[in-house]
């Protein structure tokens, strides 16, 4: 009994430790929810990002370890992009999913879900920015039994859902909800990006900066994006 308790303990005190700074990134990701970016991405994205961690971490548990953490660290370029390219298409996204709610919406299938490209970036993402989880479980599971090990591993997968559900609460708060609304198309590929710099470099001031840099660029762009008195002229009439 006490080595059960000992092993819900660990796990949980791990599992917040190495993950608290995923709540914000999946808050974001739950404020952008869109008719092409839904709920079930995200949560099948952030499951399919925690179990590849947890594959990478495993090996700890055999004596080795099989992927480096330089290689991971790599993966921060995925970020990089996708807040990048989230910039540059965010006024074309936004008459495109307008587009898309006057077609008739199709149920896709879960394993759609898995495979779509969606999905795919959210893991992307939760692997990169767990690079540094892997350090910690890699020691903590090669110091456990197996049946605490499963007992870890089952502590885990069910914070995971817990992360994704408290994140979605959190978009409902009205002050959270009103920022995000106002200011999460800028907001989040700027986050994004700033948090692309730090997994490659782990520095703090070069994630400011380019947070910093990322935001001044989205208010050019905007600006130069905006349309004339006389185009706004012809829109009215």
């Amino acid at each position: 009994m006490n080595d059960l308790v000992t092993a819900i303990t660990t796990g949980i005190t791990a599992f917040t430790a190495t993950n608290i700074d995923d709540i914000v990134i999946l808050t974001l990701f739950f404020s952008q929810i869109s008719t092409t970016f839904r709920s079930r991405h995200i949560l099948a994205g952030q499951y399919l990002g925690f179990a590849a961690l947890i594959v990478a971490s495993l090996p700890g548990f055999l004596g080795g370890l099989i992927i480096p953490q330089d290689w991971i660290r790599l993966l921060g370029f995925m970020p990089i992009i996708i807040g990048m390219s989230s910039l540059l298409k965010r006024e074309e996204d936004s008459s495109e999913e307008a587009e898309e709610e006057t077609e008739p919406s199709c149920r896709p299938s879960i394993v759609s879900s898995f495979l779509s490209p969606q999905t795919c970036n959210v893991a992307a993402i939760a692997f990169a920015n767990g690079s540094d989880n892997i350090s910690v479980y890699v020691p903590l599971f090669a110091n456990s039994e197996l049946d605490s090990l499963l007992v870890i591993l089952s502590v885990f997968f069910t914070l995971v859902g817990v992360w994704c559900y408290t994140a979605c609460k959190l978009t409902y708060l009205p002050a959270i909800a009103n920022f995000l609304t106002e200011n999460g198309k800028t907001f989040v590929p700027c986050i994004l990006i700033g948090l692309g710099v730090f997994i490659v470099t782990e520095n703090v001031t070069w994630t400011l900066l380019s947070v910093i840099s990322s935001y001044i660029f989205s208010l050019i762009l905007g600006f130069n994006t905006q349309p004339s008195s006389e185009e706004q002229e012809k829109l009215i009439v």
